[in-house]
């Protein structure tokens, strides 16, 4: 008796999971070499220690810390923000919903930022992405209100059904409207479709920190709502019940949304699944507390984005396949995995 208590607890111990904040150092850990991987490699690679002599005793005159800082820098940084940006408001999204496919374009956001853009090039001639991001944000805000808005007409409410009904109806209007713009001007088609699948180059520092102090905000204001989804994923009477404003909540939640995915969708275009698919690979190692949810996405959501960048200007040398299609072709297969065993736990 007394020789198999020490043995089950030492059993216990040793399959207990690692703490999560042990994790969450591991995804800082694996966020850094996403980034210094992002510096060295591309149409050609570039010696570990060259990138950092570049990035801490840069030389003008050298063609290797050139590349670094003026190519790979910049568009290593918007893959940073633009990845924890879209991750956050993906988690964001599916407590709010309670849907756990629900991502940043459920409230119509990308089709309000995507027709904007299409005024941008068709009306007023823009062709560069740093003048597309105003235009992306106003749109991208313009759409979450119309979709709160009209949400909020029933009888109940905003409701997680609701919300989602007026998205897809949003979305597949606009969509419709982009699609007949774009047929019957194929000038536009051509600078629009660049944009539209999403990528890292293109955009300098300026572009990232005009919209910097959106994102701080948004994720700063994220980080304020773990608890309140905490609470709301209980249910809204349960919520109401405990205290909790509902109707406050999901307005503080749509509003870190939209300033999130506003400023990822203007920095790098309409990227999909990495919203979706970053919270359902974090679930195993947080729990279902939003609070670890929306600190692991910060980390996580940057490796999915950098490491499709990377992806893509290695196995296309010396040219590159935009990030938003890597994400698109890796996260499909992705996600089908993790629902598939997600229905069978269920059974």
């Amino acid at each position: 008796m007394s020789t198999t208590a020490p043995a089950t607890a030492a059993t216990a111990t040793r399959h207990r999971p690692a703490p999560r904040w042990l994790w969450l150092i591991a995804a800082y850990a694996a966020l850094a070499v996403a980034v210094l991987l992002s510096l060295a490699l591309g149409a050609r690679d570039i010696p570990f220690g060259t990138v950092l002599d570049a990035l801490l005793h840069p030389h003008p005159t050298t063609t290797d810390h050139t590349v670094v800082l003026d190519l790979r820098l910049p568009r290593t940084l918007i893959g940073v923000l633009a990845g924890a940006a879209l991750a956050v408001a993906g988690t964001l999204m599916q407590g709010l919903t309670r849907n756990p496919l629900a991502d940043p374009g459920l409230l119509g956001i990308n089709a309000g930022a995507s027709l904007c853009v299409l005024i941008a090039i068709s009306v007023f001639g823009i062709t560069q992405p740093a003048g597309f991001v105003w235009f992306a944000f106003t749109g991208a805000a313009l759409a979450a209100v119309v979709v709160y808005a009209v949400g909020s007409l029933g009888r109940g409410g905003a409701t997680p059904l609701t919300l989602a009904l007026a998205g897809a109806a949003l979305t597949a209007g606009l969509t419709s409207l982009i699609m007949l713009v774009l047929l019957t001007d194929l000038g536009t088609f051509d600078s629009y479709r660049f944009w539209s699948v999403g990528s890292l180059s293109g955009r300098d520092l300026t572009t990232a920190a005009t919209l910097l102090p959106f994102i701080l905000a948004g994720i700063l204001l994220a980080l304020t709502t773990g608890r309140m989804l905490n609470t709301l994923s209980l249910g809204d009477d349960i919520a109401r019940g405990l205290g909790q404003n509902v109707t406050l909540t999901r307005v503080l939640v749509a509003t870190a949304v939209v300033l999130l995915c506003g400023s990822a969708t203007a920095l790098a275009g309409p990227i999909v699944f990495v919203g979706l698919v970053v919270p359902h690979i974090i679930r195993p190692l947080s729990g279902p507390d939003h609070r670890w949810l929306i600190a692991y996405s910060l980390p996580l959501g940057p490796v999915l984005l950098l490491a499709a960048d990377i992806l893509g200007r290695v196995i296309a040398r010396p040219g590159e396949i935009e990030a938003g299609l890597v994400v698109a072709f890796l996260g499909a297969p992705v996600m089908i995995a993790l629902l598939q065993r997600r229905r069978l736990t269920s059974l």
